[in-house]
This record gives C-alpha cells, structure tokens and sequence, in this order.
C-alpha cells in the first residue's frame, strides 16, 4: 500500500500567501447586461406569478448588502458563511463575482459564484502529451494556457445554489447565455463549471444544449462509517492482507506515543499547524487553491458548528493535522498537514484516517468523504468514487468544435493509474 501523503488536486497555480484579509474587490467591471428567459405560453393568472427568471452580475459587496449571503447555498456542508470566507481570505489577486438569478419581482433565486484566471488546459496530463507541450513552452511560456471564466468555488467542489431554480433547461440556458456574455467582457476564450458533483447531471446536462462539453473531473471518495468502531469497519470491508498492512502502519505510530485531540477553532496554534499544511502543499505536483492562515482561523471563528480540526501530537510537538467539515450524516476531510520528519517513518496518513473515522463513528456519522488524489491507499480501504464533472466549452463555435474532440484525451483521470481500480470507476463519464 503506498505510502503517499493525501495531496489537493489542482488545476491552476495558486497565489502568493496573503495573511492580511484583501480589502473587497470594487475595480472589476459591472455587468450592465440583464438575461431573460422567454416567457412560455402560461394563462395569464399563471404567468403573473411566476414570471420571466432573469440573471445579473453582482459583487460581494452588493450581495452582503442586500443580505443575499443569508439563504445562500443553505442545506450544503459549505454554506453562503462559507463562501464570504473564501471571498475575504483567499486568493485576492481574483476577481470574485457573482451571477445572481431573481425572478420577475427582484428577488434573488440563486447565486452562482465565478473567477477568472490563466488556465493551463494540460494540468491534468501526464507522459509524452505533457512531455511534448513542456518543450514547446520553454520558447512559448504561455501556450496552452487561456483565459478562463470559472464558475464555481475556488476552494472545493462547486454546487448550485437552489438547485430547484434551474430545472427549467431555459433557466440553465439562461446561466449559460451569461457565462458567454461575461466571458466575452473578461476576454475569456475558455469557460468552465468547475468540479460539480454527478448528483447535478440531470440539471447541468442541460448545459449541452449550449455548446458545452463534460469531461470528468479527479473524484471524491466516500466510505460508510456505519460500523461500531475501525476494527469492526475493518473486519466487514477489508481483505487479510490489507488488515495486517495497516495493523503494522497504525503500532508504528502507536509506538511513538501520538495523542490525538479535536477542536473547532485553530486560530491558538496556527502558527504551528500552518507550516504542516505548506509542507504537504509544496510536495504536491497539482496546485490549485492555496490556504491562508486567515482561511483557517476564520473557518473556526465563522462556522465552529461544520468546522473541525484534528491535531495529532508527539509529546509537545504537533506531527499532523487534518481540517474536516461535519454536516447531517457525513464527515469531510478536506486538507492535510504532516511534518515529514515522522509522517513516512509512522505512517501518519493512514493514521490520521483511522482515528478520524474513529471519531465518526463514535460520533454517530455515517459518512466518510475525502477529496482528490491518493487514490491506491483509498482502493484499499475499499473506498468508492464520487464523480465530479467538468462542463467547458470555448466562446469561439470553431474553437468549441476542436476542443470537443480534443479535451477528452487531455482529461486528468485518464493519467491516473489507480482510478480503473475502483469498482464504480464507469461512474466518473456522464
């Protein structure tokens, strides 16, 4: 089983860290452009009510001033608290905004955050494709890499707000005519729905009517923690070998006398803890989002109720910690931090899993969910995919057709040799 740290997929190169809190972006460019969804044929009475959706763009400060934040993404593990951290702590050489849908009356329906960057169209790949382009951008630092509007979180998988507002294909066409639109503005060749899960195909799969293309995106991986402790967990899903493999891993660590604890505000030691999540960062060969300390304390501070840090100590020294969100049945482990100088010896990352499914367990969740990458110690804890699509298409018709041929050999999971070992690995293609 390897030994490999769970390091975050990426897609685009993250910024410089910035532990100031970014005062809110005013200079990006306002969309003066509203989109209307033609009205159908209702009775008059039916169409009064319900009437033409339409789409704007706004800033944060124009959502948090009207209290938009409030109902945002509710129902999801990362709520519109969530988003407003990102906005304020993350990457602030980004222009955040935001598509707002409202219905005839004003009201907001939903809101669907987008960024725009350089995008290197061949993150993902690797062997001679990668190998090729590489020599080629040693002339020409840039090819390749076009600029993108993207539509959905920069740190984590996206989701629709109100996902019941875009049933109507209309309304997602809608969406997607203001992807174009704003693109066009940005002069942003590449548009791309960023990392939504398979559960959104039915509503997303619209998006092909417009031109767009879904290619598979690294997944998830989940696992039921409905068992009495790991032992029981392992004994009902595990083969002999791989329970003897990590029975060794786990005595190594228990050997070297780690203590374990849980809190929800991290904001006292984030100056040790933050180091740990840089070491893991910095070995990484994909990088997309890069954390900041104030991203970690304001997690604690602004959603203790979803936030929670385990911290793995060896005598005063802190070793390890993992950041996981909590929602309904379900754990999410979202970001590592290992101090290398005993992560390999004691076999921290398999470690920290067991504990944090411990912790669920007793807890009382059902749910272990990780993200990208790592994926052969995940085969062997019998995890299984959680798809995550990508839906693009480029602005230019022509473009789009040559794209729509080329993007599905340009894909990341087609470069990872561990993912055909999943049982449900079909599952990643729409």
């Amino acid at each position: 089983m390897s030994d490999l740290v769970n390091e975050e997929a990426a897609v685009f190169d993250a910024g410089e860290l910035n532990r100031v809190r970014p005062a809110l972006r005013r200079d990006a460019p306002e969309s003066d452009v509203l989109y209307r969804v033609p009205p159908r044929d209702y009775a008059p009475e039916a169409r009064t009510s319900r009437g033409p959706d339409s789409v704007s763009v706004a800033t944060y400060a124009e959502i948090d001033a009207s209290g938009g934040w409030d109902t945002a993404f509710s129902g999801q593990y990362k709520d519109g608290r969530y988003y407003r951290i990102v906005q304020e702590t993350l990457h602030p050489e980004h222009s955040y905004r935001y598509f707002v849908l409202r219905d005839q009356a004003g009201r907001q329906k939903a809101i669907q955050p987008f960024f725009v960057l350089d995008q290197d169209i061949l993150a993902g790949a690797s062997g001679t494709i990668k190998a090729a382009v590489d020599t080629v951008r040693h002339r020409f630092p840039k090819f390749l890499t076009l600029r993108t509007l993207m539509v959905g979180c920069i740190a984590g998988e996206g989701h629709l707000d109100n996902r019941d507002a875009f049933a109507d294909p209309k309304t997602c066409s809608l969406l997607a005519q203001a992807t174009l639109d704003e693109a066009k503005k940005e002069r942003a060749g590449l548009i791309v729905f960023k990392e939504f899960p398979s559960a959104y195909r039915e509503v997303l799969g619209h998006l092909k009517d417009d031109g767009f293309i879904c290619l598979p995106s690294l997944p998830m991986a989940s696992l039921s923690t409905a068992h009495k402790d790991f032992d029981a967990y392992m004994a009902a899903s595990l083969s002999r070998a791989t329970r003897k493999d990590l029975r060794r891993k786990f005595k190594a660590a228990q050997s070297a006398g780690l203590t374990m604890s849980v809190v929800e505000d991290i904001t006292p030691i984030v100056d040790e803890i933050y180091p740990l999540y840089l070491n893991v960062y910095n070995r990484s060969k994909l990088h997309f989002e890069k954390l900041t300390k104030d991203y970690l304390c304001a997690l604690g501070q602004r959603m203790p109720d979803r936030t929670r840090f385990f911290v793995w100590r060896q005598g005063d020294r802190i070793v390890a910690f993992n950041l996981c969100m909590v929602h309904k049945d379900a754990i999410y482990d979202q970001y590592i931090g290992l101090d290398y100088e005993v992560a390999l010896d004691l076999h921290l990352y398999h470690y920290t899993i067991r504990d944090i499914m411990s912790w669920a367990m007793a807890n009382g969740y059902q749910r272990y969910v990780s993200n990208g990458l790592n994926y052969d110690p995940k085969h062997h804890l019998r995890m299984q995919l959680d798809p995550l699509d990508l839906y693009a298409r480029h602005r230019s018709p022509v473009i789009n057709a040559a794209m729509k041929v080329v993007l599905p050999y340009l894909e990341p999971t087609k470069y990872d040799p561990h993912l055909k070992k999943f049982a449900n690995y079909s599952d990643l293609r729409a």
